[in-house]
């Protein structure tokens, strides 16, 4: 597949990221950014993310394929613009950690074929242009959901991005199948993040302590609550459905410990901590 003129909008950690790997990867001929954020785009330019700014219009002269890597809760707004300007031939792709929001909202344009829904499973607890890390995605999984909807021209284009351009593995979902297990996944495990920073913060006031005695238990546990507090919130309110429903689970799991240890049960306890162990079975598979 011949190389591809690329726009990233939104030159983020997953913006720029993309960025650094297509330009390794040379599935890229041309990166062009695309940010309303002004600071950010000339940031983005002196890290070498991408070859030039230039407006959404502009880019529309250039662009073969669109990246928007904007924060979720814009993606409903932007996509349905880009798609109206739309050539034939062009293609436009999301990475957001929520789908159905944007699944409802483009059903019905009659450009839905040349877009692709797509999430890369890969990211850190930074945020900015500054946050890009080279190779990101390599090796992780990509998620392209609603195949069917998408015309096999642009799928075949998007696979080979993921695949050639950012080394991941794809698998295939609908939408509504996505955001009820990344609310498993990936969305329980910030907001658990979130919720242990604020206990420590709440209950130990003194910094120094908290400094001295963290271990990497703790810091590996607390290292998501350094995610973006916008990005985050934004996520929970698209995924709140799911999320009321895992989060129940969590907090009954969470009073079954503390049941168990208030009535002296460490053998039944024990017995639960073991069942958590199969986990890592789970995640040593492949």
């Amino acid at each position: 597949m011949e190389s591809k003129k690329v726009g990233i909008i939104g030159i983020g950690l997953i913006g720029g990221s993309i960025a650094k790997a297509l330009r390794t990867s040379s599935w890229a001929t041309e990166l062009i950014g695309i940010d309303a954020n002004p600071e950010h785009a000339k940031k983005a330019l002196s890290l070498r993310l991408v070859d030039e700014i230039l407006t959404l219009e502009e880019a529309m002269e250039r662009v073969d394929v669109f990246v928007c890597a904007t924060p979720v809760d814009i993606l409903v707004q932007i996509i349905p613009n880009v798609l109206d300007q739309l050539k034939p031939g062009q293609i436009v792709i999301e990475v957001g950690s929520t789908k159905t929001p944007v699944y409802e909202a483009l059903k019905n344009h009659p450009k839905r074929a040349q877009f692709v829904s797509t999430h890369p499973m890969a990211g850190t607890e930074f945020s900015g242009p500054e946050a890009a890390v080279e190779g990101l995605f390599q090796g992780k999984r990509g998620v392209i959901c609603d195949k069917e909807l998408s015309s096999p021209e642009a799928v075949a284009t998007i696979e080979s991005l993921y695949r050639d351009g950012l080394g991941m593995n794809l698998i295939y979902m609908e939408s509504i199948d996505h955001d009820v297990h990344t609310a498993y996944i990936s969305h329980i495990s910030h907001i658990c993040s979130f919720a242990l920073a604020n206990t420590v913060l709440e209950k130990e006031k003194n910094e120094e302590r908290i400094f001295e005695l963290a271990s990497t238990g703790f810091e590996s546990t607390v290292r998501l609550a350094k995610s973006s507090p916008e990005t985050w919130s934004q996520i929970f309110h698209q995924n709140q459905d799911n999320l009321m429903d895992v989060l129940d689970e969590y907090i009954n799991t969470l009073l079954k410990y503390k049941g168990l240890m208030l009535s002296g049960s460490y053998d039944k306890l024990k017995e639960e901590l073991g069942k958590a162990n199969d986990i890592g079975r789970i995640l040593n598979k492949h």
